[in-house]
C-alpha cells in the first residue's frame, strides 16, 4: 500500500470513529429523554445510557489510534476527524460516570426537608403518587440522620412577610421555575407542585409550608421523589434554588 492510500485508510477510520461518537452521544440523549416521553422504563434508560458509554469509549480509543497515525502520515482531514471524535467520546463517556460518582458520594436517600423533625406533609398531591414506588411517608430518624450529615445547612427560611403574601411569592416562584402547581391552601399556608427533570423527565413532588413566626413567616419544604434509591442530588438543589429565588425576590420588592 502506497504512502497515499494509507493516508487514505487511516482518515476513513478516523471517520469512522468519529461516527461511532456521534452514534454514541446521540444514543446517550435519547435514552433520557426516551423514557420522559414514555417510550420505556428508567431502568432501561439506564441500560441503554451504560451501554453507550462503553460504546462512546471504545470510539475514543479508536480515534486516538487513527489520530496517531493521521498525525504520523500528515493526514489533516483525518486527524482532525480522529480528535474530534475523541473528544465526543470522551464527553459521552464522562456523563454516566459522573452521575455514578455523585451517586457514591452522596447518601442513598430521594426523601429532603428543611425540617427533619416535622417534616411538611403532602395532601392534594397524594392521589398523584398512588402508583409510585416510593412513599410519601417520612422515613424517619435513619433518613434524617444521613440528610443532617450530608447536608447539614439546610435549613428553614425567616421573611418578615404574613405567611398568605409569603405563599403568593412562593407560587410565583414554583410557576417560574417550571413546577405545575397542584393547590395552594392560603388558609393553611400549604403550596405542593410537581417538579420534572429536563433530560428523564423524573418526577419529584415538592410541598412548601408556611407557618406564623415573630410576626412574619417561617418557610419550610421538602421535595420526595417518586421513583429511585437515590436522588444524585436533585431535591436538596431543587430545594435550595427555590428558597434563594423566594428570598431573593421579597428583598428585591422590599428594597424598590
Amino acid at each position: 500500500m502506497d504512502h497515499g492510500s494509507k493516508g487514505r485508510a487511516i482518515t476513513i477510520l478516523a471517520w469512522a470513529g468519529l461516527f461511532i461518537s456521534l452514534i454514541g452521544a446521540l444514543t446517550a440523549i435519547v435514552s433520557g429523554f426516551g423514557h420522559k416521553w414514555g417510550w420505556w422504563d428508567f431502568r432501561t434508560g439506564f441500560s441503554i445510557l451504560r451501554w453507550a458509554a462503553y460504546g462512546a469509549l471504545s470510539a475514543t480509543g479508536l480515534c486516538a489510534l487513527a489520530a496517531i497515525f493521521a498525525w504520523l502520515r500528515e493526514a489533516w482531514l483525518g486527524f482532525i476527524a480522529a480528535v474530534l471524535g475523541a473528544i465526543v467520546g470522551i464527553t459521552t463517556a464522562v456523563i454516566p460516570w459522573s452521575y455514578l460518582r455523585i451517586v457514591r458520594s452522596l447518601p442513598p436517600i430521594h426523601d429532603i426537608t428543611t425540617d427533619i423533625g416535622d417534616p411538611p406533609e403532602f395532601f392534594a398531591i397524594q392521589p398523584l403518587r398512588a402508583d409510585a414506588p416510593n412513599s410519601s411517608i417520612y422515613g424517619g430518624a435513619a433518613i434524617a440522620q444521613q440528610q443532617r450529615r450530608a447536608y447539614p445547612d439546610l435549613k428553614p427560611t425567616k421573611l418578615g412577610l404574613p405567611p398568605k403574601e409569603v405563599l403568593a411569592h412562593a407560587t410565583q416562584v414554583a410557576e417560574s421555575m417550571d413546577w405545575e402547581v397542584v393547590a395552594a391552601v392560603p388558609l393553611e399556608g400549604r403550596l405542593e407542585a410537581t417538579a420534572a427533570t429536563f433530560w428523564f423527565g423524573f418526577k419529584d413532588d415538592v410541598v412548601v409550608r408556611i407557618t406564623p413566626s415573630n410576626g412574619g413567616s417561617r418557610v419550610d419544604v421538602r421535595s420526595v421523589s417518586r421513583v429511585g434509591v437515590s436522588d444524585v442530588g436533585a431535591n436538596v438543589r431543587r430545594i435550595r434554588a427555590f428558597l434563594k429565588k423566594l428570598d431573593t425576590r421579597i428583598e428585591s420588592k422590599w428594597t424598590r
